[in-house]
């Protein structure tokens, strides 16, 4: 299966996650990580580990955040730069700063959520 970020499911997944609506866009990603398989079902978990690390953030449960980040950074350690249309490679360099700023209980308020697209769509 191809990601494709423009329309279904992704989209609008996508849509959500930029206006941080991070629990619809789990919603939206996981009907699309069920028919996945392979390398894009693993790729599309670890999105959806950030999505969700990102609503407990919104909770204010920082450590569920925490720990969701780095079992989602973990998956993403295995993939190219790039993958699926995604800046793979940015992703990570957001979650390591995210996970520092949460370990060590610092004001993350100036840090950005990570972007997801590569604009190559």
């Amino acid at each position: 299966m191809t990601l494709d970020w423009r329309e279904g499911g992704l989209a609008a997944g996508l849509q959500c996650y930029e206006r941080g609506e991070f629990f619809e866009t789990h919603e939206h990603w996981e009907g699309v990580w069920l028919a996945c398989e392979g390398a894009e079902k693993a790729f599309l978990q670890a999105l959806i580990q950030v999505t969700v690390a990102f609503h407990h953030l919104q909770k204010k449960n920082a450590l569920g955040a925490e720990s969701l980040l780095r079992r989602a950074l973990r998956r993403l350690e295995s993939y190219p730069a790039e993958f699926g249309g995604v800046d793979v490679e940015r992703i990570r360099e957001n979650l390591r700063a995210w996970i520092d700023s949460l370990g060590k209980s610092q004001s993350h308020d100036k840090l950005l959520y990570p972007r997801i697209s590569a604009g190559s769509f």
